[in-house]
């Protein structure tokens, strides 16, 4: 059995959500670049962190490797490396094909948000060698700044603000937004909010699989948007 691994949590600088959104829409930017815009979604985040960053990736058995049971993923600096939990396996579990894609993403966040700021803390400087402890560790219980900031980066890369706008107009028929009281509420828990989260999820799913996200992922960029609010404000004219 594999020691547990303790998980260092890292001080990040504020970041403000336009200047991680920039940076989401300017790896995709680097990328159309190089090999063409992408024209519909889903993001080929695989590609981008293979091709255009050259890091490697690949699914191991972290929970067990770093003695944890609720880790996602994780990043290597030193080796160029992110790994996804094989809990994640989408060739598995078809159904967590969203969550896979968007630990990948969370992960290229720490490379674009993160990796220059710790290049520059010499407390952080063994993260850079081969054979490192990895930077971060993504937990489903734990939301520190950093990984707050990497879930950012993650809904923007996957979600951008365009081409969820065009997708949404094609899905709806116009731009206009969607009251979540107008959504049917089903009577599935006690808690009227867990009924409504469930509505709204519901109802997301459509667009979510077109973006190979997940519909919970997908609930708040749309949100986010202003596409999903909770009443449509009337128009004055």
């Amino acid at each position: 059995m594999k020691r547990r691994v303790a998980i260092r949590q890292y001080r990040v600088p504020f970041l403000p959500e336009k200047r991680i959104e920039d940076q989401a829409q300017l790896l995709l930017d680097e990328w159309a670049e190089a090999h063409g815009a992408i024209a519909e979604p889903p993001v080929p985040i695989e590609d981008i962190l293979e091709l255009h960053l050259e890091l490697g990736f690949c699914l191991a058995d972290l929970q067990t490797d770093l003695g944890h049971p609720d880790v996602l993923g994780g990043i290597w600096f030193g080796d160029r490396m992110i790994k996804v939990d094989q809990s994640l396996d989408p060739s598995i579990q078809p159904k967590l094909l969203g969550r896979y894609r968007f630990t990948l993403a969370h992960e290229v966040g720490h490379w674009r948000l993160h990796r220059q700021h710790l290049m520059d803390d010499l407390s952080a400087k063994s993260l850079f060698e081969a054979n490192c402890e990895p930077a971060f560790v993504q937990r489903s219980s734990a939301n520190p700044a950093e990984e707050v900031q990497a879930n950012a980066f993650a809904a923007c890369a996957l979600m951008p603000r365009q081409m969820v706008y065009d997708e949404w107009a094609k899905w709806r028929g116009s731009h206009d937004p969607v009251a979540i009281s107008s959504l049917p509420v089903g009577d599935y828990h006690a808690d009227r909010q867990a009924n409504e989260e469930m509505a709204m999820d519901q109802f997301c799913r459509p667009l979510a699989e077109r973006f190979e996200v997940s519909a919970e992922a997908m609930r708040y960029r749309l949100q986010k948007l202003e596409l999903l609010v909770k009443e449509v404000q009337p128009r004055l004219f």
